[in-house]
């Protein structure tokens, strides 16, 4: 595809959002499009494929902020028609263009290269130079995919393996990504000395273009591959293995680089970043690299002191209750929390909370009946000091 091509195509319209549509916005028209457009969903429907890539390549702009806004200049400036495509910008024209040192690329604060622009369209914009002292295109890049998963509780805190499935764009097996067929090789463009621009010049402007030979891309594939059709990449489905790292928290990332979509015709891959969600656990809370629990106790345990057993990540440890605990007193067993990436582990924190009997027996009544009088004899008042007394 060529840079004019790329300006014109418009994204907003491929998600079914407004140009001024929220990145939130963004993120869940494409979920919903990829989910009902995905090829396993839609076996053999190739337009059904054609309109998931279509979606696939407008989140892959949109979705990054750097190259929407890229994206969205670009449009203002170059999409709109008039003066041969450039915007209406004419010599001589409202703002006085009429210097022949006048550069397009100075709009942005310097050289297109200084702004971004350069690796947005590969070399577009040039001073009046001639196509022989271009430099040869830099391959693009693919770009990045995410993805999500969601692991138990127990699993995110000690680490785990865990295989995910993906279609996404890919290097092609047949050619290894080159775009040719096997046995042969692409040829550098004569047209364009493998720079994918030449440049030309209309009225006061010196400007450059995609080869038209190799449609900018700088070489010239005679025997494409038949599979991927010379792009050098297929939309194929996956299995990746994702080693999630003991201690992750909820709303984590973790990157694998040269896992993402796969570059044009044999350029690097992008990356791919798995979202990690991780489901509550049923006993277990955390505190950074803290585990809490909550640990029923009776009323005699906290007042003569006991020691009682409860859960960890791996086992079982008994925790000693001092005489005298106070109901929602907080006690720490040390080294039984979530690991740390620097080596160790934080602590497991027990909350005790006095359990309430609700059916006693007549001889429980009366020793507690007994319990109460003495008690109240002895001059304990649990409200003594209180506000409210």
């Amino acid at each position: 595809m060529s840079q004019r091509e790329w300006i014109e195509k418009d994204f907003y319209k491929d998600l079914g959002v407004s140009s001024d549509a929220s990145q939130d916005d963004i993120k869940k028209a494409y979920r919903k499009l990829a989910r009902d457009l995905h090829p396993d969903a839609n076996p053999g429907d190739t337009a059904a494929e054609e309109r998931f890539k279509a979606v696939s390549e407008a989140n892959a702009i949109l979705s990054d902020p750097t190259k929407r806004k890229e994206y969205d200049e670009t449009r203002r400036l170059f999409a709109s028609g008039g003066g041969g495509g450039f915007g209406g910008f004419q010599p001589g024209a409202g703002g006085g263009f009429t210097s022949t040192n006048f550069d397009i690329g100075d709009l942005f604060g310097g050289g297109a290269s200084d702004s971004g622009l350069g690796d947005l369209f590969g070399g577009l914009f040039n001073r009046g130079g001639g196509a022989g002292g271009a430099t040869r295109t830099r391959p693009r890049r693919g770009s990045d995919v995410e993805t999500e998963t969601t692991l138990d509780f127990r699993d995110a805190v000690q680490g785990v393996t865990v295989p995910l499935r993906l279609t996404s764009p890919a290097p092609c097996t047949t050619c290894h990504g080159s775009g040719a067929e096997p046995g042969t090789s692409p040829r550098v463009c004569p047209n364009c000395n493998g720079s994918g621009i030449v440049s030309r010049n209309q009225g006061a402007f010196g400007f450059s273009e995609p080869c038209d030979d190799c449609r900018g891309s700088g070489s010239i594939i005679d025997n494409p591959c038949g599979d991927c059709r010379g792009t050098g990449i297929q939309n194929r489905t996956r299995t990746i293995t994702v080693r999630v790292p003991a201690g992750i928290k909820d709303g984590s990332k973790v990157r694998l680089a040269g896992q993402g979509e796969a570059g044009l015709r044999g350029a690097p891959s992008g990356d791919l970043f798995v979202t990690v969600h991780v489901r509550p656990d049923k006993v277990f809370g955390r505190d950074g690299d803290d585990l809490t629990l909550v640990l029923p106790v009776s009323y005699g345990e906290l007042v003569l002191g006991a020691t009682v057993s409860v859960p960890t990540l791996d086992g079982r440890v008994g925790l000693k209750i001092p005489a005298g605990t106070a109901d929602g007193r907080v006690l720490r067993v040390r080294g039984r929390g979530v690991p740390k990436r620097g080596g160790g582990s934080g602590d497991l924190l027990v909350t005790v909370k006095v359990a309430i009997p609700q059916n006693l027996d007549d001889q429980a009544v009366d020793a507690l009946r007994i319990f109460l009088h003495a008690e109240q004899n002895s001059g304990f008042d649990p409200r003594e000091g209180w506000a409210g007394a």
